[in-house]
């Protein structure tokens, strides 16, 4: 089928279960058509039997980059235009930076910035025609502030947020607008341990890492976060002209960002002389482009 009408169509990878499901039912039970991506298609057969040729199911691994302009191609192909993008594959990783691999790290990188890059280039070209649309880029309050044992899940973060900030400004004249979301914690399935990825343990680090491995099997299953409820949000949000570049999303987000705002400001405006001190003499402003 090839759609023609004005119904939006979303494209969210890693769309077969946590805050990817939850946007996915959401924009189907609007009315609107979702393309979700997963490694396993079989995943989707509820969404299948229950939306039937409004949600197009595709199995693919973000980690593989070639394949974002096949998921593109195919989404117009079946639905005829595409309106949001949202990057949310991905997975967490736990260890000390000396616990973890190169091959650790580079998986990071790969599920969280090669892959979301890979689907915004293939999807640009229809979206800078159409000169409106949506990016949204499911980051993390970890993308912006870390802690000992998730170093490498919050390089992935940071980098992609860093990314995601100059891309803003590039499409913004073509009307398409990025989100980048940083949530806290939300009851989905990512702290289970058959999901987060451990590095093998070192007793070396048992006092720095021990604790924060235990609290997050202990949170599994009773985070703050709803689901169903940032999904509407951030539906919500990109209705909203004045929305922000980013969005921390849940009480946690809230409090943790807050405070590592207000920390960082301190500190630039504690040591600006010494700052300052490392410039030219009597040299005015430098002025950019930007």
């Amino acid at each position: 089928m090839t759609a023609t009408s004005e119904t939006k169509t979303w494209i969210i990878t890693g769309a077969s279960s946590g805050l990817g499901l939850a946007l996915a039912e959401t924009a189907l039970a609007a009315g609107e058509h979702v393309v979700g991506t997963a490694r396993r298609a079989d995943r989707f057969d509820a969404l299948e039997a229950r939306y039937g040729e409004r949600f197009l199911a595709i199995e693919h691994d973000v980690r593989d980059t070639a394949g974002a302009h096949a998921v593109v191609r195919q989404a117009l192909e079946v639905f005829g235009r595409v309106d949001v993008l949202v990057n949310n594959a991905g997975a967490g990783q736990v260890g000390a930076a000396e616990e973890i691999t190169d091959a650790a790290l580079r998986d990071m990188l790969e599920q969280h910035l090669f892959g979301p890059a890979a689907y915004v280039r293939a999807v640009l070209p229809h979206l800078r025609q159409r000169r409106s649309g949506a990016i949204v880029q499911m980051s993390s309050q970890g993308g912006r502030m870390s802690f000992p044992a998730v170093g490498s899940y919050s390089a992935g973060k940071f980098a992609l947020e860093g990314w995601s900030e100059a891309l803003a400004g590039e499409i913004a004249p073509f009307g398409i607008r990025v989100l980048i979301v940083e949530p806290s914690r939300f009851r989905t399935a990512f702290n289970a341990a058959d999901v987060l990825n451990t590095a093998q343990q070192s007793s070396v680090y048992e006092e720095t890492i021990g604790a924060v491995r235990a609290n997050m099997a202990e949170a599994d299953g009773i985070q703050e976060g709803d689901p169903a409820r940032a999904a509407q949000v951030i539906r919500d949000m990109l209705d909203t002209p004045d929305a922000p570049l980013r969005l921390p999303l849940g009480a946690e987000a809230v409090r943790n960002l807050t405070r590592v705002y207000r920390s960082s400001l301190e500190d630039v405006e504690k040591w600006a002389s010494v700052s300052e001190s490392a410039d030219f003499p009597g040299m005015p402003p430098a002025v950019r482009a930007f």
